[in-house]
């Protein structure tokens, strides 16, 4: 069966039977008042219910800092790459979304082994949203559900989960949770009311047009003077950055040794929001002044990404940029929606 139904119970003994497998499992667990994908020690830990990540699941195929080769100074180079198989267990439908923006991005021209490598290893269970979030705009952005990318979606219907396994790997974790039935018309019919209601409410800024409106839109915002009011207050911290699913642009680095005989090639997540993003052999800087970094995050995600992957707008609308910023500027519905004031649409 590709859709079935396990009760709380069932699913917390499959959840715990999984942490003793041979696979690593990362799922998402309380921390404070906030909730962060984690290593999963205890099925007691792991919690579907939140609102959102202090960070998206991206860092699973995209580490924040990863060693890429070790070399010999002068002499040869070995590529490292680890391919540890792993569960990520409780993925909301936007961080999916960003996860096939950036299967995509990273499977153009250089094929990048060390990104596919780990997305190749990684089981994704999905969950629909039960918590919505203070800053979630999804339902603007049409990503409040998602119909690919998991091996797994489970829908919170009360006192069972519908649990959808359209691929392999998937089906493989349903023949470990003992009780799994055959789900029922009514609980599909629950699952759907789930996911019309996300679709309909996880939208706490609306956007005033259609999102694949938006590279139109930012075609005739160039001098718009959103982009130096906003940057005004900028930090140029680059916060937007970091907390973003769908952001992958990274530094790399050579790292020598002290005995200057052996070192290591490394990439670190980089943001175009830091001062210094743009800077280039000989100190040129073109992009130094913040309203040009300002307007270049949101170009990427509103025209320049969507260039790349047929039309897909790279916001998810995960608000995690809206809750991170500081001086209350980086929400990309207020920006886009003060371009459209003064745009004739057509």
């Amino acid at each position: 069966m590709s859709v079935s139904t396990v009760t709380k119970d069932q699913f917390k003994a499959f959840v715990s039977a999984l942490v003793g497998s041979d696979q690593k499992v990362v799922g998402v667990q309380a921390k404070g008042d906030k909730f962060a994908f984690g290593e999963l020690i205890d099925a007691d830990d792991l919690r579907l219910d939140y609102d959102v990540t202090i960070l998206p699941p991206k860092k699973y195929m995209l580490p924040q800092k990863e060693t890429l080769l070790q070399f010999e100074v002068g002499g040869a180079a070995q590529t490292v790459e680890k391919g540890v198989r792993k569960v990520l267990l409780g993925v909301h439908p936007y961080d999916m979304v960003a996860i096939n923006q950036m299967d995509e991005l990273f499977s153009q021209g250089e094929y990048d082994t060390h990104y596919m490598n780990r997305r190749k290893n990684t089981t994704i269970v999905a969950c629909d949203v039960v918590t919505p979030s203070e800053n979630v705009f999804a339902s603007s952005m049409n990503t409040a559900t998602c119909d690919k990318g998991f091996d797994i979606l489970l829908t919170d219907i009360g006192d069972s989960y519908v649990v959808d396994a359209p691929t392999d790997k998937g089906q493989a974790l349903v023949a470990m949770m003992d009780g799994a039935a055959e789900a029922t018309d009514a609980d599909l019919d629950k699952r759907k009311a789930v996911q019309e209601k996300n679709i309909a409410d996880l939208n706490k800024h609306e956007l005033e047009c259609k999102p694949s409106y938006l590279p139109k839109l930012l075609e005739k915002a160039y001098e718009h003077p959103v982009w130096e009011e906003k940057a005004r207050l900028c930090y140029s911290c680059g916060s937007c950055n970091q907390v973003c699913p769908t952001c992958y642009c990274f530094d790399v680095q050579d790292e020598v040794e002290w005995d200057l005989k052996s070192g290591c090639r490394y990439r670190a997540w980089d943001g175009c929001l830091l001062e210094n993003f743009a800077t280039v052999a000989g100190d040129h800087n073109f992009r130094k002044k913040r309203a040009d970094r300002f307007r270049h995050r949101l170009y990427r995600k509103g025209k320049y990404v969507p260039s790349k992957i047929g039309g897909q707008i790279a916001c998810v609308g995960c608000g995690r940029c809206v809750s991170a910023c500081t001086a209350h500027i980086a929400n990309p519905v207020d920006v886009y929606n003060t371009i459209l004031e003064t745009t004739e649409l057509s």
